[in-house]
């Protein structure tokens, strides 16, 4: 018997696959990733620079839906405002537009790239309101004060009133974030948001994701290389590499007990205040055109033995909610 809507998850991914075509063929960015987020839940991605975690983020949003030289396959489902699941790879046109901004809404890692130079910030928040919302012109200009005082934004009656250039990059990614917030999605995805800050203000910005989110019991999805902020945030954790997903489970757990040798590995190139210094991880991920046939991470793998090389590896079950993509999974444990 198949879940009821109210007990099917708010968005689960099965099998998606997302492609590319590049000057030498399709490329695969990622491949056969399957999740499933709950709703108020915090799902993070982590992996390095091309691992695929954007591009799924991107997916989930539908960022590149429609595009010459795009494909995507697999199933997104989504369990929108009406309770029936749909399945977010089929929709288009005015059935695409009613969900994204108005039940998933994105913020991207450069504020700068992401607002309008021509406008001033509370007119980019208002025509936002006036769209997903129906909002009329004085409400809507009254609400984008409200959002930009709700984000920590001083003075927002002034502040909305001025362009991009006149915010420093803190005040413009908290735009960013009233901008995400204006049409009251059910899932919030964050694509590295504190990666173009300074450290000081990344802090103030996760809190701020994370004060929002439990105010309005939004779901988010937190695309992240950086560890230290996913174990903040997080209740599960998505580890990618080379477009697969290689470990999941409870984002605790698997911080504290990988059960795959990248992730180790990611956490040995953490700065450590004791100990000895970090370890960087040797050679590079593997070529996306010609990916090898067996275990993607297998020839920067200091636990790699000729099994690795036999065949794909496929996410095993090691513990109730976790799974990891490793034959040798028990030599971590």
């Amino acid at each position: 018997m198949s879940a009821s809507p109210a007990s099917s998850p708010l968005l689960a991914a099965d099998g998606l696959s997302v492609g590319f075509l590049g000057a030498q063929g399709w490329v695969t960015a990622v491949a056969d990733i399957s999740f499933a987020l709950e709703e108020g839940e915090t799902l993070a991605l982590v992996g390095e620079s091309g691992s695929g975690k954007s591009v799924t983020a991107m997916a989930v949003a539908r960022m590149k839906a429609g595009e010459a030289g795009t494909r995507a396959a697999g199933e997104l489902r989504w369990r929108g405002r009406g309770g029936e699941p749909v399945d977010l790879l089929t929709l288009r046109g005015e059935a695409l537009r009613r969900v994204r901004g108005r039940e998933i809404a994105v913020v991207f890692q450069d504020p700068g790239s992401a607002l309008d130079p021509l406008f001033t910030i509370g007119d980019q928040i208002a025509e936002t309101l006036r769209h997903l919302l129906g909002l009329g012109g004085r409400e809507a200009a009254a609400r984008a004060v409200e959002l930009l005082r709700l984000v920590g934004i001083p003075d927002p009656a002034r502040r909305a009133g001025e362009y991009p250039h006149q915010l420093s990059g803190g005040m413009r990614q908290r735009a960013v974030i009233a901008l995400a917030l204006a049409g009251e999605p059910r899932l919030l995805i964050a694509d590295e948001p504190t990666t173009a800050l300074d450290v000081t203000i990344q802090a103030q910005i996760v809190e701020l994701l994370r004060d929002v989110q439990r105010e309005r019991g939004m779901a988010m999805i937190f695309v992240s290389h950086d560890l230290g902020l996913v174990a903040e945030v997080a209740q599960r954790l998505c580890v990618l590499y080379a477009g697969q997903v290689v470990e999941e489970g409870g984002a605790a757990e698997v911080l504290s007990a990988p059960r795959h040798p990248y992730t180790r590995a990611l956490l040995d190139c953490i700065p450590a205040q004791e100990g000895p210094p970090p370890r960087g991880i040797p050679g590079t991920m593997p070529n996306p055109l010609a990916p090898p046939p067996h275990c993607r991470f297998a020839d920067r793998c200091a636990l790699a033995v000729e099994a690795c090389r036999e065949g794909p590896i496929p996410l095993l079950d090691v513990a109730p909610g976790r799974r990891s993509r490793c034959i040798r999974w028990e030599a971590l444990a």
